[in-house]
């Protein structure tokens, strides 16, 4: 009989801890709710200043291509073909990637590589007056080496290039939501 009042309180015991961590999970999603905490989300979705925007870049380039899908994914923001009929236009003058050795291993063997993209652009409004200065984003990431494995290490090297384009974009979506056009 002792035995079966112990496993009777011992049962209890567990249900009351496993109520206590329901009420602390949820008094903690409330106090993240209230502090007014929240994901950042897409910068895509935000409304940019401007209604047209030309960007100065090839169809063929995959900077151009990813940048004007987020720019048209934005809303209310179109793309032009025209520089004339934009409100504003984005001009790159200078796009480079660079692949630098970043340490060797005690044969004097490549280990790691520095991979740096570097963009510089500017952005113009339908007047000629600057709307942001020459401004220069540039983006690092490093990338280990095993000679053994070559083809691997050119597919995680486009892998990461494709991801710094990806970052670079967001930043350019930041910068492009942040002007301040004159009237």
């Amino acid at each position: 009989m002792f035995k079966m009042q112990f496993s009777k309180a011992q049962n209890a015991g567990h249900l009351l801890a496993q109520v206590r961590g329901y009420a602390l999970l949820v008094l903690a999603a409330c106090a993240l709710s209230a502090c007014g905490f929240h994901l950042r989300g897409s910068t895509g979705k935000t409304s940019l200043p401007f209604k047209s925007i030309y960007v100065a870049l090839p169809e063929s380039s995959p900077l151009g291509a990813e940048l004007k899908r987020n720019l048209r994914a934005g809303g209310d923001t179109t793309v032009v073909a025209d520089p004339k009929a934009a409100q504003v236009v984005m001009e790159v003058l200078s796009e480079a990637k660079n692949k630098q050795i970043l340490s060797l291993n005690s044969q004097g063997r490549v280990r790691e590589y520095s991979l740096t993209y570097t963009l510089v652009f500017r952005v113009k409004d339908s007047q000629e007056r600057e709307v942001l200065a020459p401004t220069e984003i540039t983006l690092k990431r490093a990338i280990s080496y095993n000679e053994n494995q070559a083809l691997a290490n050119e597919s995680e090297e486009a892998l990461l290039y494709r991801d710094i384009q990806t970052d670079l974009v967001q930043q350019l979506m930041r910068r492009l939501g942040a002007l301040r056009l004159a009237p």
